[in-house]
């Protein structure tokens, strides 16, 4: 955590299934850009102080901050995609054939519709027994326990000061991923000072916040208040929010048509999730533009980037196509994202607008990389100046 008065650096990713191989691509290029300022063992982990994600995102950030054995980020930026291109079919299994869509669908009906064991055994195998408290940077990841109806939101800084929340970071993937519909839901116990057990029951962290930017922020000005009462006025805040893409501009629902769904219409529409679409998209939304409003009263907007596509159709909207085809053309919309304007949604319109002199998003991630690289300069030379 930065200390009074410095900036407080923050990193956050939504979540939206295989959709994750857009920011993978955009953190590809911030790390790049890293790299050339500060050489080839730099990581984002090294960066910044604190890295939020939710479900896929919440995925990104353990693998971008769970330790190898020589302690340093378990993954690359880079090898973010492979990964989901390697996993992703068997994440999410894909069936074609008549006889199989309608099974499926039927089976949609009867319980999730993928049995999520092969993600468990491949998160467990590669996090092993590593808990939250041993992130290389402190993590924010939402959950939402089922049983409690309340979100429930891990941390480094509360797993190192309360036992009971440092829970394996495997349990951490698997209830922030745990989509209803798509995943089975996730229990797991861990125990507290005195051995009492704990339980949680997990789904994704999209029911409590799929964009965590602003739990990001709150987290840090709670640790912040808690040391220093005066500190929370003086932190500034240096934020990157990158979104997974969203189908806005499809325009595929319809009030005439939503007047005519029941319960089932809602949950399932022609492939489709309405209900899931619609809360995800608005959180996601409704946080950019608090995070904006706030950043603009303070007279630091300059200080937020929010990277988001409204425009995937098709297969490119869904979070579980995990074709080939897709997830190279989810590839390529991330390298197109780069080079498109930096934009902010509009309120009224709810679609992405050009913000007029803000350049590319590629630019602007290579601003944000010499901001980063600075301050964690400044940081390292106050720290030798103290010795």
């Amino acid at each position: 955590m930065a200390a009074q008065g410095r900036t407080v650096t923050v990193l956050s990713i939504d979540g939206g299934g295989v959709r994750g191989i857009i920011p993978g691509t955009l953190l590809a290029f911030l790390e790049s850009k890293l790299q050339e300022l500060d050489g080839n063992d730099a990581r984002l982990a090294d960066y910044f102080d604190i890295m939020a994600g939710t479900s896929t995102g919440g995925l990104v950030t353990i693998m971008l901050t769970a330790p190898d054995k020589k302690n340093r980020p378990l993954y690359a930026a880079k090898d973010i995609n492979a990964f989901y291109l390697e996993h992703s079919p068997k994440i999410f299994p894909q069936k074609s054939g008549f006889l199989s869509s309608t099974k499926s669908l039927f089976s949609s009906f009867m319980g999730p519709k993928y049995n999520g064991k092969y993600l468990r055994s491949l998160v467990q195998e590669l996090l092993g027994d590593t808990t939250l408290q041993k992130t290389l940077t402190n993590v924010v990841i939402p959950s939402f326990d089922i049983k409690l109806l309340q979100p429930t939101i891990f941390s480094t800084d509360q797993a190192k000061i309360k036992v009971s929340k440092n829970a394996l970071l495997s349990d951490v993937c698997i209830g922030t991923s745990a989509a209803p519909t798509y995943l089975p839901a996730h229990y797991f116990e861990t125990k507290d000072d005195n051995g009492k057990t704990r339980s949680f029951n997990l789904v994704d962290g999209a029911i409590a916040a799929n964009n965590p930017t602003l739990l990001a922020i709150s987290h840090s000005s709670n640790e912040s208040s808690k040391r220093d009462s005066d500190s929370i006025s003086e932190t500034r805040f240096l934020v990157i929010s990158l979104g997974t893409g969203t189908a806005k501009s499809e325009e595929k629902y319809s009030a005439a048509a939503a007047s005519k769904w029941g319960m089932l219409g809602w949950v399932y529409n022609n492939g489709a999730t309405p209900l899931i679409d619609a809360f995800t998209d608005a959180s996601s939304d409704v946080v950019d533009i608090h995070v904006c409003t706030l950043f603009q009263a303070l007279g630091a907007g300059e200080n937020y980037l929010r990277i988001q596509d409204d425009t995937l159709t098709g297969d490119a909207a869904s979070v579980d196509i995990a074709t080939k085809e897709n997830l190279l053309n989810l590839v390529q919309i991330g390298n197109d994202l780069l080079k498109k304007p930096v934009s902010r949604v509009n309120l009224e319109t709810g679609k992405f607008e050009e913000l007029q002199g803000a350049g590319t998003n590629e630019e602007a991630l290579t601003r944000f990389a010499q901001r980063l690289s600075e301050e964690r300069r400044l940081r390292q030379s106050e720290v030798s100046a103290s010795l």
